[in-house]
């Protein structure tokens, strides 16, 4: 005889959470293209720099983002 628990069901906080996380990203592209006037002045290697740093600085705030999609809380 099977007794595993049934699969939890869906809660409004996954999508929630990825609609943040989409906009998170779509905003923070259209700050970077809007200064990328000024960030093309800058030498290619620091350009380079620049751009690895704003684009990996979103990931920042996904850790308590997915754990709160997960748990219902901000802190695990």
């Amino acid at each position: 005889m099977n007794h595993s628990k049934p699969p939890p069901s869906p809660t409004w906080r996954k999508p929630a959470g990825m609609f943040i996380i989409l906009t998170m990203i779509a905003v923070l592209a259209g700050i970077v293209a809007s200064q990328s006037h000024l960030i093309g002045r800058l030498p290619i290697w620091v350009q380079a720099i620049v751009y690895l740093i704003l684009g990996t600085v979103w990931i920042a705030p996904l850790r308590p983002l997915l754990i709160w999609m997960e748990t219902g809380k901000w802190r695990e």
